[in-house]
Order: C-alpha cells, then structure tokens, then sequence
C-alpha cells in the first residue's frame, strides 16, 4: 500500500472528526433507538439454483453533519452493486444490499452492527461510514469482513477483520490504535505544493474547540517539518470573526491555506477572503469536499475557487479519460458526484474481486486471504495502491504518491499529473487520535 499512514488520508479523516466533534456541541445527542426505516433492502431478484449474497452497509446518513456528507461511498457502493447485478452479478449469483442508517451515534452503529450481523446475517460490510464505529469490536468479534471503509475513527487502525479503503501498516491487534496508540502520517501534501507552487509560507485556520485545534496543530507540524513558515489563526466556533482572519493571511503574505473547520466555515472564510482582496496560491482541501458541488458551495468566493486544489489516495472522478472512472460515471447517471462516491464504487469493487477469487468455495476467509494479500489492490487503477502489512515497527519515512486536482470553472476537477507518478519519499510523523 502507499501507507494508511499519510497525511492525505489520515488528515482527511481526522479533519471530518474534528468538524463532526465541533458539530456535536450543538447537539442534544442522537438518540438510543432506531426507526425502522432506518433499515433498507435494496431489492434484488434471486436467480434460480442460488441464494443472493448478502452484503451490508453501514453509513451516518442522519447526524449532526447533516445532509449528504457521509452518504458518498454507501452510493458508489449501491451503484456498484446494482451494475453488477444487471450483468448477472457475482458468477451468477445476485448481491443483495441491506443499508443501515446508525443515525452519527456509538448506540446506533451498535444497533446496525446487530441488525445487519446477527439478524440480517450479512457474509460482509462493505463502504462502512460512520462517525462513530463503536461497533467495531462486534464485527471483529464476529470475523466480518469489513471491506473499504471510510477511516473516520482509529478503529480501522485497530481491530483485525476491518479492511480500510487506504489500507493500514498498524498491527491491528484490538488492543489499541496504530502502534500502542500512536498512528502516523506522511508530510507528502505539503511536499508536493513546496515543490510544484514554490509555496513557503502557509496558513492554519482552526475553531476555538479541542479537536478542531488538535488537527491544526499536526498540519502545522507536517508543513514545519517541510521547512514551511507557518501562520496559525483561530476563530471562536459560536462567533467567528474571518474578517481579521482574512486581513492577518494579507498581512502575513500566506502563500497555502489549510483549515480544520466545516464546509460553511470555509465558505464564509473564502467570502470574507474575496472581500479582502486576499489572494493565495492554493487553497488546499480534502477528499471528503472533493465533489461538484463546489460552484454551489462558493457561489461568493470565484477567488477561491480559482485556487482550490484537493488531494487524497483515489483517481480524479473527473478524469473521464481514464476507462474505470468513465464506467463509474456512467453509472451514477446525472446525479452530483464526489470522490467518495468513487471510492464506496471502488470498496464495492475490491470485494466482488476477493468474493470471485474464490470461485465456488466462498468463505469469510477466503476473502480475507485476498484483501490481505502482499499485491497491491487498485480497483482497476481507481486507487493508489492498497495493501495491509501489519509492521511491529511504525516506519520513520515512506515512499507514498498523492493524488491532486484543481478546479477551474467550466472544467470541473482537472488532474495534477498523474497520481502514480506524484510521489516522493517523506517522513512519517506520530499522533495520538
């Protein structure tokens, strides 16, 4: 694998549970029991001669995020699975998908972990996304496959039988996160716009609240560690004021900006920035807002979306040059896309490779003994190369690539070179999540 432990990744998702941490204060907390239709069959027909195969997903549809945030890979995943069974499915055997929304909350993951697992009896979990996974242990208790989920908390670095869509290097023994609870991420983001946009001066904009302050502190360290003069600014998360944010990043001539904020906070920074008259090289985000929603989400801010750039671990979903991501397009339809999406295709993917691999001798195990291969998986080159390597001893660098885009309106996300070819040996430095 270029590792789980690289910044791209791992600051995606420490990023997503710093806003959703923040995000929570508001809330009065999610309940402890879960309506029925929070359960979903996706209908399927059995073919004659075989049961279907049951597959479930687990997502944080409803939660105090909101909206379609965390529903990206459940869709890819759906897409997927529904295109496989209009070609006659897994050698001729359908795959039924049983969804199950856990509502953001530890009670409610726990709930579709004995839905799906013990009542549904689902032989894996594919595109897990949830915000709190506190029904990890089950699954690793039960030896249930978890394939390509998304990394929002340390349990993917944790509990054996779970299956990141980035992979892991960390041992994985149940007993804590990464190595006796410290994980690691690579300096290769801020490498790669030192090395591409000159940049030597760049900006971390955080909320007033712990775990907001916490992501920015180790952006701040990975962009030092890359010789980088680094301008921390904070905002009260009740009462933000980005006008005097805005005026310092001028002021200190910031060339990068990064933020550990939400959606809404970065788009009334890049409006108060436009107002301003603040310009910057790049401004750099995540593979959870890479979507096609930006020229909705900065309507205000046309100079922000001239300098937005993401990166991640997955191929651009508008890289419509490449055959995988044309197929991915296609079936999606018309509906607005995100690379998470990509990557829930991708996870449906890897595990109808590792189900086929099989043949007719389908086991648990048999699956496992694929995701946990030495050979990189790359979903047909939609992924960085994947793989589980579980080392006793955490690496001080690794040679790791990135993928990066820019928009650019009228065009959509535009590749920055080839993601297999964006690559550079970088340091790997340890955190606490």
């Amino acid at each position: 694998m270029r590792p789980r432990s690289r910044a791209a990744d791992a600051a995606a998702a420490l990023l997503l549970t710093a806003v959703l941490a923040v995000l929570a204060l508001l809330a009065t907390g999610c309940g402890s029991r879960l309506p029925e239709s929070a359960f979903e069959t996706r209908p399927t027909v059995t073919p004659s001669g075989g049961e279907p195969l049951r597959v479930g997903i687990i997502t944080s549809a409803t939660s105090p995020v909101g909206g379609a945030a965390l529903t990206g890979p459940r869709d890819g995943a759906r897409a997927y699975f529904d295109a496989l069974n209009a070609r006659g499915g897994l050698d001729g055997r359908r795959i039924e998908v049983v969804t199950c929304d856990d509502g953001g909350s530890g009670v409610g993951n726990n709930a579709c972990v004995h839905r799906l697992i013990d009542e549904r009896k689902v032989f894996a979990l594919v595109a897990t996304t949830a915000l709190d996974y506190a029904g990890a242990p089950r699954v690793a208790r039960a030896g249930v496959p978890d394939v390509g989920g998304q990394p929002l908390t340390p349990a993917y670095d944790t509990y054996p039988h779970l299956y990141a869509i980035h992979g892991s290097s960390a041992p994985r023994t149940g007993r804590a996160p990464g190595w006796n609870g410290v994980l690691y991420g690579g300096t290769e983001v801020y490498r790669w716009f030192r090395e591409h946009l000159g940049a030597r001066t760049a900006a971390v904009v955080s909320y007033n609240q712990a775990a907001s302050a916490a992501y920015a502190r180790l952006v701040a360290r990975g962009l030092r560690a890359e010789g980088y003069r680094v301008v921390e600014e904070q905002v009260d998360f009740a009462l933000p004021n980005f006008r005097a944010v805005a005026a310092d990043l001028r002021a200190q001539k910031a060339d990068l900006l990064f933020d550990a904020m939400d959606t809404h906070g970065n788009a009334r920074l890049c409006e108060a920035m436009e107002a301003s008259g603040v310009r910057v090289a790049a401004k750099v985000t995540h593979a959870q807002s890479w979507s096609s929603t930006v020229p909705r989400d900065h309507a205000r801010s046309p100079g922000c979306r001239a300098v937005l750039f993401a990166t991640g671990s997955s191929r651009n979903h508008d890289e419509t040059t490449f055959p995988a991501v044309r197929e991915f397009r296609a079936a999606m339809g018309d509906r607005p896309l995100s690379q998470w999406q990509l990557e829930g295709w991708a996870a449906a993917m890897w595990f109808t490779d590792a189900a086929r691999s099989c043949g007719d001798r389908l086991t648990r195990a048999c699956v496992e003994a694929y995701l946990g291969r030495p050979e990189p998986y790359t979903a047909r080159g939609l992924l960085l190369p994947v793989r589980f390597e579980q080392l006793a001893e955490p690496p001080r660098t690794r040679f790791t690539c990135l993928s990066v885009a820019r928009w650019q309106d009228g065009r959509g996300w535009v590749s920055q070179g080839e993601m297999t070819r964006n690559c550079a040996r970088v340091p790997q430095l340890g955190y606490r999540p």
